[in-house]
């Protein structure tokens, strides 16, 4: 382990009877960086987050997170992350500042109200604060649990899959969030099966394939892998993405759908 590594894991095993989930994983992950592990369902990527934090033990292999063990030294493991797992624990009868509150309340933190309404407006969720969550859009809803993580200022936060089951929208809105923590210090593991996830927010990717890390690099390092690129002309159209978010986007009323998707079908150069 560096002295610049946040997460250390090497040789991580773990089994479930006869199923062998993980067969020797390694990695380490930069402090106030962005290391997203990307995988298909059943990859192994959730219970990789499990290990790291301290929910469960490894049948082999070492991992450390902020310098402590977690097989020895989960208590400090403990008190230096955060986890936000697959589904938004937010409590809908409450509103949006409320559930701050209570959180810094329950770690016996000062001025509660204080540090709701800085993170309130770190993440965009100022105007909706005294709104119940259960107003909340769905990611409205995982931006509040990525704030409700960060009370106490954790230096790293487990990200498993924040994006499931969002829109188009709220993905744009957890990615910003999760660019957010990075610019702020924190360091994000994230783990995904979105690849325009994964390319769009790590500053390094691991790829989780039959319990073993099959590449790890950043994104150039991994584009190197494959034969260089040819060049060819192509007819840019505009993608549904594009369409949608211009249609929709929030200065939807300022913009010309026609006059968008004109300039977007104009021929450009591209390699693929």
């Amino acid at each position: 382990m560096t002295t610049e590594s946040a997460i250390h894991v090497q040789g991580l095993e773990k089994s479930y009877k006869k199923l062998k989930v993980l067969r020797g994983v390694d990695f380490d992950v930069a402090r106030g960086s962005i290391f997203a592990l990307l995988g298909s369902n059943g990859a192994g990527k959730t219970t990789v987050v499990k290990i790291l934090s301290t929910l469960l033990r490894a049948d082999g292999g070492t991992a450390s997170v902020n310098g402590f063990d977690v097989a020895t030294q989960p208590v400090g493991v403990r008190e230096s992350i955060s986890l936000t797992g697959q589904f938004a624990a937010v409590d809908e009868i409450l509103s949006g500042r409320e559930n701050l509150v209570l959180v810094a309340r329950l770690r016996h933190l000062k001025d509660p109200r204080g540090i709701a309404n800085d993170l309130l407006e770190r993440f965009g969720l100022t105007e909706a604060a005294a709104r119940k969550v259960a107003t909340y859009s769905g990611g409205m809803r995982r931006r509040l649990d990525i704030a409700m993580s960060l009370i106490g200022n954790p230096p790293v936060i487990f990200l498993d899959e924040p994006t499931t089951g969002l829109d188009p929208e709220g993905r744009l809105e957890v990615w910003q969030a999760v660019k957010e923590l990075a610019a702020h210090g924190t360091t994000v593991l994230l783990t995904t099966q979105y690849l325009d996830e994964a390319e769009q927010l790590a500053d390094r990717i691991a790829i989780l394939h039959g319990g073993r890390i099959l590449v790890n690099g950043t994104l150039s390092e991994l584009k190197q892998l494959l034969p260089p690129a040819t060049i060819t002309y192509v007819e840019k159209q505009p993608t549904l993405e594009d369409v949608y978010l211009t249609l929709v986007g929030e200065d939807a009323e300022d913009r010309d759908p026609l006059a968008t998707s004109t300039a977007s079908a104009q021929t450009t150069k591209e390699s693929r």
